[in-house]
């Protein structure tokens, strides 16, 4: 035979063999597990039915401590309730009782009351007859008078009347007079006393404001720079300071024009800032301005708190604070509103204290008087009432406010503080060279022009400059036209002619710009 076939013979049945075998082995491999998944599947089986008897245990034990415990508190609430309808009945037995003895109680007073009734009308009656007696003792006495008198009872008593009546009243009068006279010497004499003390009492410096400021530089070449290429430097200084700067032959300096000294002083820091950095442009000027217009906002509140402390006067309002920093740069016929204040403060409470009254509180008014002049907003109120509504509304006292309102004598005076103030307003006013008439009179007619320039719709900022000889008006480039800033400058300038008295002429000079500004970041 050949090898080959033999071999393929023994490797077949060898294969078959295998197969056979490999099945034999897997049936009872398959059986072995049958038999060990139904053994696992019991005991699974006898667990969930041993843990389903436990659970169904617990929870028969759960609702009999429930019902338990409902059946304890129903039993509770049963017993507080008739608890509480046993007290209810013990309160009104309680009452019962209170209420019958009260009328025991009330018995017994009638019948009190009725035995004194009776006592008393039985004195009543004896006093009636007692009085019957006594008149008839007296109608008999009075006309054994008459016959000696030969005059009734009432003509007597009417001529000792009279008499009596005339010399009181001559003597009242007389007295009266004495008293008065003395009272205004003595009253006259002790005013006069106390203010010049008060006067003497308090130092003063008497500077008047102006309404220029130089400004010094180190040498004439910083004026080329300030000036800049045609001018255009001074312009953006004035358009956004409203300051007129008067470059002229004065060596090292430039001088500072505008009736505001805030606008001064923010124009002189702006300046100072400039020369001191050196960058001088229009952007570069408009920069510094807005930062300088903030500084001279927190300097206004450290004057305003400065001021508070050196007078010692707490727990004032924050805005009231600003407002006394305001003053600083503010003044009134040429005196500084701030000096003006504080020194009419000091005199306050001077007078206060030689009075007997509260200093605190008179200096207080006589620091805050004036503040209706500092105001954000104008308004068509005076000062003095305007000053007081702010007082009010920042939870000043009524003494303080009716102190505020009343020193022109546009309100009543209701406080003894409120006279007191009027004084010494008048004292710090009333100094020699303390004020000057014709220097507020300017001031006011500036203030007029760019107050008429800004009722016009679409004007944004207007300024008086030059000495109030030119109107610079600033509007908004969205809401004028080149057209419409032309016919407003005119319409600007015959206002001024028909409505206000000035010397010389006015220039209306009506500025419109339009700024384009993006940022490449």
């Amino acid at each position: 035979m050949d090898p080959n076939i033999l071999y393929a013979f023994i490797g077949g049945s060898t294969l078959i063999i295998g197969v056979i075998a490999g099945k034999i082995v897997f049936s009872k491999n398959t059986k072995k597990q049958i038999e060990e998944a139904e053994l696992l599947s019991k005991n699974i089986t006898k667990e969930a039915q041993f843990k389903a008897e436990a659970f169904k245990k617990e929870k028969e034990l759960e609702a009999k401590e429930r019902l338990v415990q409902l059946r304890s508190e129903h039993e509770n609430q049963v017993l507080e309730r008739n608890r509480k309808l046993i007290d209810s009945e013990n309160r009104a037995r309680q009452k019962e009782q209170s209420i019958n003895q009260k009328e025991n109680n009330l018995d017994k007073q009638i019948k009190e009351n009725d035995l004194i009734k009776s006592n008393l009308n039985r004195q009543i009656e004896l006093v009636n007859i007692k009085r019957t007696e006594l008149e008839k003792h007296q109608e008999e006495h009075i006309r054994r008078l008459e016959k000696i008198s030969a005059l009734s009872a009432e003509d007597a008593k009417a001529q000792l009347i009279e008499t009596l009546k005339n010399d009181v009243q001559a003597q009242a009068i007389s007295l009266q007079q004495e008293i008065i006279e003395e009272a205004k010497q003595k009253a006259n004499k002790e005013a006069r006393k106390i203010i010049i003390q008060t006067i003497q009492r308090t130092a003063a410096e008497q500077a008047i404001e102006n309404s220029i400021t130089v400004f010094n530089l180190e040498s004439d070449e910083i004026k080329g720079q300030i000036i800049g290429r045609e001018g255009r430097n001074i312009r953006a200084i004035e358009a956004a300071t409203g300051v007129d700067l008067i470059v002229d032959d004065t060596p090292e300096a430039i001088v500072l024009s505008s009736f505001d000294p805030l606008r001064r002083e923010i124009a002189r820091l702006s300046l100072q800032r400039l020369v001191t950095d050196g960058r001088i442009h229009p952007a570069r000027i408009e920069e510094v301005v807005e930062k300088t217009k903030k500084q001279i906002e927190e300097q206004v509140m450290e004057i305003g708190e400065r001021t508070v402390i050196e007078l010692g006067i707490h727990g004032m309002h924050k805005e009231l604070i600003r407002m006394v920093g305001r003053m600083r740069f503010r003044s009134s016929y040429g005196q500084n509103m701030l000096m003006h204040s504080r020194e009419t403060a000091n005199l306050c409470a001077i007078m206060a204290s030689e009075l007997g009254l509260n200093v605190k509180l008179a200096k207080r008014a006589g620091l805050l008087h004036d503040i209706g002049k500092v105001p954000d907003e104008e308004t068509e109120l005076s000062h003095a009432l305007l000053g007081a509504k702010l007082a009010e509304k920042y939870g000043e006292n009524p003494a303080v406010v009716n102190a505020i309102g009343a020193h022109h004598d546009e309100i009543e005076m209701q406080f003894v503080i409120s006279p007191i103030v009027q004084a010494c307003d008048a004292i710090s006013g009333a100094r020699p060279g303390a004020r000057r008439e014709i220097m507020q009179q300017y001031l006011q007619r500036i203030k007029d022009l760019e107050n008429l320039a800004m009722t016009y719709n679409g004007v944004e900022k207007a300024y008086a400059i030059q000495a109030g000889r030119e109107l610079r008006v600033i509007v908004e480039a969205e809401r004028v036209t080149d057209q419409e800033s032309e016919k407003l400058s005119f319409e600007i300038a015959q206002k001024i002619q028909n409505e206000m008295v000035f010397p010389g002429q006015i220039k209306v000079t009506v500025i419109r710009e339009k700024r384009t500004v993006s940022v490449a970041r």
